[in-house]
């Protein structure tokens, strides 16, 4: 009798082990292993700064694209938003605006993108991915639209240096302190609020969640509005660190952000994921891509590299789920001695 007991102990044990998020937490180990025997300084602090930087537009956008996958959908035009942006934000410094003004009125322009993406989702009832795939050419247009090919760099250093220096007496990029501020809220809203598990309810089951008195439509034009006032705060941190607002700034990126929130465990049709296990792979990315650049490998190699991981990113999570409930304990059968009698 006392082999069952350690036997479901085991079992539980194994079962934390296998759980995506603990096999995230394990890969950076290897990474920051295995980076710093491949090259001493990649633990530095300096270099870690650099890492940091690298990461942080693609840390910021990952935050409402992860609410947006949980409820089942996927805002590809976050990018587009982005470099739409930073356009105006050029556009509108060399109309003679002040940064303090400009900055609010890009983020209220972030959010109209994305309540016209919300829109055409959930009032039209179009396809997310048909739709933030078209929105990703039009936004990007408009940003050439707005700025051109121009570039303009000409901003106050006093602003330009949060993208650029670290917190006084830190390693710590100004982005990345950001980041973790908006991190811990976004996690509190998705996990300990009852629009995060409303969140959940949509992405698990529309129409159950629906007839259980969740507003569907109103949840997901929320998190198509905040997705988009994200971008543009993207937009803003990715025009202060390269001192340069351009209508191409973050072309691309959307798939770094897609490959990050899928590798974080969310699940690709929704109801499943966690935002800590999102951030894990957000950094997990970097510091793949910080040690092969360290080591000099090839920007096409890093394509390949990102490629591999956003498939592998959809395989892996399921494959850890699936070795859980492999080792997920059983309960024990119900003792007939223990049943009451008819008399009792």
């Amino acid at each position: 009798m006392a082999a069952e007991p350690a036997t479901t102990t085991a079992r539980l044990g194994a079962r934390r082990l296998l759980r995506w998020e603990s096999v995230l937490v394990l890969l950076l180990v290897a990474v920051a292993v295995g980076g710093s025997l491949a090259e001493p300084g990649f633990l530095s602090g300096s270099n870690l700064f650099y890492l940091g930087l690298d990461v942080g537009e693609i840390a910021l956008l990952a935050l409402p694209l992860t609410l947006v996958v949980v409820a089942g959908e996927i805002d590809l035009s976050i990018a587009s938003i982005l470099g739409l942006s930073s356009a105006l934000i050029g556009f509108l410094w060399n109309a003679g605006w002040a940064l303090e003004v400009i900055f609010p009125t890009v983020v209220l322009v972030g959010a109209v993108a994305g309540l016209c993406n919300g829109l055409l989702v959930t009032r039209l009832g179009l396809p997310s991915l048909a739709v933030t795939i078209g929105t990703l050419a039009l936004y990007r247009g408009l940003a050439f639209v707005v700025l051109g090919d121009q570039a303009v760099a000409d901003f106050p250093a006093k602003y330009t240096r949060y993208g650029i220096d670290p917190i006084p007496g830190t390693h710590v990029p100004y982005p990345i302190a950001l980041f973790a501020v908006l991190a811990v809220l976004f996690a509190l809203l998705l996990h300990t609020t009852p629009f995060g598990r409303a969140i959940f309810a949509i992405g698990a089951n529309q129409e159950a969640a629906f007839f259980s008195g969740i507003r569907v439509k109103r949840t997901k034009l929320i998190l198509y509005v905040l997705s988009g006032a994200m971008s543009s705060l993207a937009g803003i941190v990715w025009t202060l660190r390269f001192a340069s607002a351009r209508a191409d700034n973050g072309t691309g990126l959307e798939l770094a952000v897609v490959a990050a929130v899928l590798l974080g465990g969310v699940s690709i049709f929704g109801g499943r994921g966690t935002l800590g296990g999102v951030v894990a792979a957000v950094f997990l990315l970097g510091g793949v891509r910080n040690a092969l650049i360290l080591n000099d490998v090839s920007n096409d190699t890093l394509n390949v590299v990102t490629g591999l991981l956003l498939i592998g990113s959809v395989v892996a999570p399921s494959a850890v789920r699936a070795a859980g409930r492999v080792v997920r304990p059983r309960r024990a059968p119900p003792d007939p001695s223990a049943r009451p009698t008819a008399g009792g």
